[in-house]
This record gives C-alpha cells, structure tokens and sequence, in this order.
C-alpha cells in the first residue's frame, strides 16, 4: 500500500527565512512558524500552547518566500512531512521532521512592522502554471475570528 503525507499549518514566521544554494544548484528556503492553540484544561480555564514548525520550500517557491515574508508575517503552509536523519557535531545520531512546503500563502495577521496585513495570493508549486495568484473571496469578515465559537 502507498502511503499519504499532508500538513497544513497557519501561524507566524518566527524568524527571516533563509535562502542557500546546495551543491547541484538547487535553491532551498528554510523558516520556521510558530502555531498556537487555545484550549480549555479540565478546570475550564482557557491555555494557550505553541508549537515551531520548522519548514522548506524548494526553487522557485522558496526563492518568493524568501525575497516577500518576513519574521512576524502571517501564513499558511501545506505540503508533505519529511523525516532526515543526521549526525550532529557531537557524534549523536539525530532526526528531525519538518513540513516541505508545496503551497504558501500570506494570511491576513499583521506583523509588528506593518508588513504584510491584508490577503495576498499564493503560490503553488505542485502546479506548472505560471500564475501565482488566487482568487480572494470578497465575503470574508475583517477582523479577529473568535476560536471559541469553532465547532471543532
């Protein structure tokens, strides 16, 4: 049987991307975003938990976020888990899993510097289209959206 791998986070970026080339000439992008929760423990009180995910984007996906997001931007990231392995500097056998992306696109979350507030397009980069914006529905409510009355 084949197997299936998609994740789908929104949050903020937690630092500038960085851009670097490999060896072969491949341009990869590496961020991290930081995802919070809100939920309610067994007392009733409300908490709040976050959690960095560390990601990649790969040639020309890579390339726009790194030349358009920013430390504080607000996105939405999809794409596929993917475990490496490594040997770190002290010898120990390590592993990571991170998200490489396969779609980004700027949320509406305002960053402390006033960047990127509003709705942007994508990009798509499991598409061979050279267009990079999507359509924006004209029906979304501005402002805050209040997580407790999500069904889920």
């Amino acid at each position: 049987m084949r197997g299936f791998s998609k994740a789908i986070i929104t949050g903020n970026l937690t630092r500038d991307p960085e851009l670097r080339t490999t060896t072969n000439g491949s341009t990869v992008c590496t961020f991290s975003v930081a995802v919070n929760r809100v939920y309610k423990d067994a007392s009733g009180e409300q908490k709040e938990s976050v959690s960095f995910i560390d990601c990649s984007a790969w040639g020309k996906l890579g390339e726009m976020i790194n030349q358009y997001a920013k430390k504080g931007s607000g996105v939405l990231v999809s794409g596929r888990l993917e475990q490496r392995s490594f040997e770190g500097k002290d010898g120990v056998r390590r592993s990571r899993t991170e998200i490489v992306a396969e779609d980004f696109n700027f949320t509406g979350s305002a960053n402390r510097d006033g960047g990127n507030s509003g709705n942007y397009g994508g990009y798509d980069n499991s598409s061979s289209s050279d267009s990079t914006s999507e359509a924006i529905p004209d029906d979304i409510p501005e402002g805050e959206i209040d997580l407790s009355e999500v069904p889920f």
